[in-house]
């Protein structure tokens, strides 16, 4: 270029920075008023056409002075009128002034907040619910699949294997009740807290047990089954008092779909665990992911809105508002309670039906693999359909339920409770005899007569509820 010197226009006056060709520091990228281009924060995302078209001109001006090129005066006045507009628009796609000692992303990170906070906190208490109760029944049915090789290994019947099964519902039965009251009284953040570190504990504990001998086997599959047993109780007062009315159904449903999706996960997984590292590996496995829940779960978690001090003021108001208060019920009619017909129906179709459940959830790996003789990965697959199923019908239903609560549906909680508690207790006795008494059926006769016995009972519990429930309400 003979020495000849072009300038450019920089955004702050015009025609005041050269532009040296053969100095490499006179070509580092600036930025407003010639300081270097980090000192401006510009939204990359902003999709402006006349900053393309500038900076086109810019280079089109440089490549032609350095190839000798004509007269720029003109495209060098037009680009002077172009960077003071250019100047005027910057000042919009500039990001605010950085507070002192922000740091260069500090914007990143306040937009990524502002979306955690957004999501609503009661929904966050419901997820980490779902997932305890996804790992409850990961931890439950894991036996299903590894009770084949364990039964090769220490050559038990299969009496000695209802026996191991029923045990789990040994130490379920006891904390129903235990459970409800002890989360009223020092909250349900604790209680459920405790029963996921409590029942992971035992999981990972159970390959020891096994090795030791049958009578710790018991015991640790007991102490699981009063983990487990907590965890349900516990769950339902939390959200009583973290849901809104309007929005219990689906809550509720996505809660307990955490369980059939667990059996889903523990039947799927377990299979591939033992086949690939041995049986013990899946009690350990399943065992450890309560450690990393439960430190969600202390972080994040609070008994009630209450004891939130992160929570919004809004949806705190939203949570208060919508909400029905449950007065203590400081006696209990049992007499009355057990003179219904109704509430016997209740509890009679529901020891029919979770007999069949339960012998569905803890014996029919061991029927596919020695009866139809799949091996341990086909023998879970397929008894993950029936749990699947459970999980979307579940949710489907609770929407619909909400979406009729929303329409002016009625809702009656007082005759929740105490019913509940006495139907669920004669599904867990289901679970504490079917499992065994499958197991002695077994070793007597054979897996026709298991079925007989299911289906008379599925038969007897659909008769009773026919003819003694009512949809009517019959408790005060």
């Amino acid at each position: 270029m003979n020495g000849a010197g072009v300038y450019l226009l920089p955004l702050s006056s015009p025609l005041r920075t050269p532009l040296l060709p053969n100095d490499s520091k006179s070509r580092a990228p600036r930025g407003l008023g010639g300081a270097p281009r980090e000192s401006v924060r510009i939204s990359r995302s902003s999709d402006h056409p006349w900053r393309s078209e500038c900076s086109c001109r810019r280079r089109r001006i440089v490549w032609r002075a350095r190839t000798g090129g004509a007269d720029l005066q003109s495209e060098v006045s037009d680009l002077s009128l172009e960077s003071i507009n250019f100047r005027e628009a910057l000042s919009e796609a500039v990001s605010p002034p950085r507070e002192e000692g922000e740091e260069e992303d500090g914007g990143v990170a306040a937009v990524s907040s502002v979306g955690l906070e957004k999501f609503p906190k009661r929904w966050v208490i419901v997820i980490l619910c779902f997932s305890a109760f996804l790992l409850c029944n990961m931890d439950r049915v894991n036996m299903s699949i590894a009770i084949l090789p364990m039964s090769a290994d220490f050559n038990w019947n299969p009496a000695t294997v209802g026996l191991i099964q029923s045990s789990f519902f040994w130490g379920y039965l006891l904390t129903q009740i235990a459970g409800g009251v002890w989360a009223d009284t020092v909250g349900g953040k604790s209680v459920l807290g405790f029963a996921v570190i409590w029942w992971s504990i035992a999981t990972a504990l159970t390959p020891v047990a096994a090795k030791i001998g049958l009578p710790f086997l018991l015991v640790v599959r007991a102490f699981m089954g009063i983990g487990e047993g907590v965890a349900m109780p516990a769950m339902n007062n939390i959200l009583s008092k973290w849901i809104p009315v309007a929005e219990r159904s689906r809550s509720l449903a996505l809660v307990y779909s955490g369980m059939y999706l667990g059996s889903v996960t523990g039947l799927a997984f377990s299979p591939l665990l033992i086949h690939n590292f041995g049986w013990p590996s899946v009690f350990y496995s399943f065992g450890s992911l309560g450690t990393v829940w439960f430190a969600t779960w202390s972080s994040q978690a609070y008994s009630s809105p209450l004891e939130d001090p992160e929570l919004s003021a809004e949806e705190k108001k939203l949570i208060e508002s919508k909400s029905v208060a449950n007065e203590p019920v400081r006696t209990i009619p049992w007499r009355l309670i057990l003179s219904k017909p109704p509430v016997w129906a209740l509890i009679v179709s529901h020891f029919c039906h979770n007999w069949g459940t339960f012998i569905l959830l803890t014996w029919m790996p061991t029927y596919y693999n020695q009866v139809l003789k799949f091996n341990l990965t086909e023998s879970g697959l397929f008894c993950v359909l029936p749990w699947l199923t459970m999980a979307v019908s579940a949710n489907i239903g609770g929407w619909i339920a909400d979406t009729l609560v929303s329409k002016g549906l009625s809702v009656t909680m007082v005759r929740k409770g105490v019913l509940l508690g006495l139907s669920n207790t004669a599904g867990v006795l289901a679970g504490v005899f079917g499992t065994a008494a499958t197991g002695y059926i077994l070793q007597h006769g054979s897996w026709d007569d298991v079925f007989k016995v299911s289906v008379a009972l599925y038969l007897a519990g659909t008769l009773v509820w026919n003819l003694f429930s009512t949809g009517e309400k019959i408790l005060d």
